[in-house]
């Protein structure tokens, strides 16, 4: 067997005439349709018309020109099926040894913020997939070729055998259900958007690897980092390293837990995560202000930690943050000063995120978990509360500050592992206490770790009391308000606790589980 004839159509033309020049060179003879063979004439590469081919015109603007049995007879027959051979013969009909497609920008198409569904509808490639099904399902006698990292290899074996391996078309075929696949999960997930179905009764997802990582949560599991097709800006999936060791698994996770925390403020604000938990958040007048009450919420534990910050990192910034050991700082930008600084540390990395969204301007995604035999997908909870939705419950109205630090502390709140209590006060968080599996042992952690802050400080919960002992614990150290959803049918215990103490309790009717 030795390559002959080959079929060329791409969309992206990268390398498409250096490849097809050397086939030729090589003796293949090229057929090829619309702009790529326009593009292979004008640079003296010998082709012919896929009309010649089929002895029939390209129509219809071009949606018909490859589907034809001239061009998948010559694809699908099957070489030594001396029935295919006999009808191959008796029709005058050629084989195709090798396929080299890409396919209609689709994904680019639907990118544009103002695409018009009409546009992105006639960017969906019918016959592109169809002759890269049939070359790849008959991969035993055809090659076929959907990326042009490929085109080197494909042309080094030919060179040397005429043809390629059987090896090579396996993982050629096997790339190129893979593309296809990814091509029609984008299309379905457009359309089930575009329909007002976005959890439809099969659930298609694809996404692009960005790189391997070097080990998974543990050193014993293999891990990858992939990127959704249309990631938004201001993703880790689309931020730029400026500095640094490549970022591993845990890093990932921890990293984005921060970001996700850090855009539910709009004025500026820093976080610092340890193991998906946020150990200390602050808010202040510039970013310095707010790093130095992140900083102070828990010096012990951001120790290792990763630090999240809504606005550029400058030199004041900077400077205490290089002062510790972290694993990652996170950031819109970071000033050339910043850079000098932190860039001393060696294996500190840095990442460049661009303007971050806050939470009230950000859509809800899919959130997917994988689980043995399946997975289940939820919306991301993007709700945000305003002092509209809250309700007092108490006889005792909260302060314009207490209320102020209440409606931090619930951004807080809302991404600690439940159960989950944060204590707040001047805008920095004081106390927190996560994943354990009852309230009152979260309370009693948060309490302990915010020692004496705890006088005049703020409580907010992420779920409802089940019962008073939350908030007469919280009324021996000095609690002063508390957030929290409400809806126990032992609401009252807790509000006449709350009376009891002078506490002022909002319920917001909404609650923030994070599992």
């Amino acid at each position: 067997m030795s390559i002959k004839r080959a079929l060329v159509s791409v969309s992206d033309k990268t390398g498409i005439v250096e490849f097809c020049r050397e086939l030729s060179q090589l003796g293949v003879e090229i057929i090829s349709t619309g702009g790529t063979k326009n593009l292979l004439a004008q640079e003296g590469v010998p082709v012919i018309g896929i009309s010649d081919v089929t002895g029939f015109p390209e129509i219809m603007d071009g949606r018909v020109k490859t589907l034809h049995p001239a061009v998948h007879s010559g694809l699908l027959a099957v070489r030594d099926n001396e029935e295919h051979t006999r009808q191959m013969k008796e029709l005058g009909l050629d084989y195709i040894d090798l396929v080299v497609v890409n396919l209609y920008p689709f994904q680019e198409t639907i990118a544009k913020p103002d695409v018009a569904y009409e546009d992105a509808i006639e960017n969906i490639d019918i016959g592109g997939p169809t002759m890269l099904r049939s070359a790849a399902k008959n991969h035993a006698f055809v090659s076929v070729v959907v990326d042009s990292g490929d085109y080197g290899k494909v042309i080094e074996e030919v060179r040397a055998e005429g043809d390629t391996t059987l090896d090579t078309r396996k993982k050629l075929a096997a790339k190129v259900f893979r593309h296809t696949a990814s091509y029609d999960a984008l299309i379905a997930d457009y359309l089930a958007k575009q329909t007002g179905d976005p959890l439809p009764e099969r659930y298609t997802v694809t996404y692009e690897k960005i790189q391997d990582l070097r080990y998974g949560e543990n050193p014993h599991q293999a891990a990858a980092f992939y990127r959704a097709p249309l990631a938004p800006a201001g993703t880790l999936t689309t931020a730029e390293q400026l500095h640094g060791k490549e970022l591993s698994y845990n890093n990932i996770n921890d990293a984005n837990a921060a970001l996700q925390i850090v855009k539910e403020f709009s004025e500026p604000a820093v976080v610092a995560v340890k193991h998906m938990n946020p150990c200390g958040v602050g808010v202040g007048s510039t970013i310095a202000e707010a790093y130095n009450k992140a900083y102070s919420a828990d010096p012990v534990s951001i120790f290792g930690g990763i630090v999240a910050a809504n606005r550029t990192i400058d030199a004041e910034t900077a400077q205490p943050l290089s002062e510790i050991f972290l694993e990652i700082v996170l950031a819109p930008d970071f000033t050339p000063e910043a850079l000098e600084i932190l860039t001393k540390k060696k294996n500190i990395r840095l990442l460049k995120m661009g303007e971050l969204t806050s939470a009230e301007g950000r859509a809800s995604v899919h959130v997917v978990t994988s689980i043995e035999g399946g997975m289940v997908v939820q919306e991301s909870d993007v709700h945000s509360l305003s002092e509209a939705d809250l309700k007092v419950v108490t006889k005792r109205q909260p302060t314009e500050d207490e209320l102020k630090q209440l409606l931090f502390g619930w951004k807080v709140v809302k991404h600690v592992k439940s159960n989950a209590i944060v204590l707040a006060a001047d805008n920095m968080t004081v106390g927190v206490g996560a994943g354990q599996m009852n309230r009152v042992g979260s309370a009693k952690i948060a309490l302990e770790q915010a020692g004496d802050k705890t006088q005049g400080a703020i409580l907010a919960s992420d779920a409802f009391f089940p019962m008073g002992d939350t908030v007469e614990l919280a009324a021996k150290h000095g609690i002063k308000a508390i957030i929290q959803p409400g809806g126990s049918i032992k609401d009252e215990e807790s509000i006449q606790a709350a009376d009891e103490a002078g506490i002022a309790m909002i319920f917001t009717g909404v609650r923030h589980f994070k599992h």
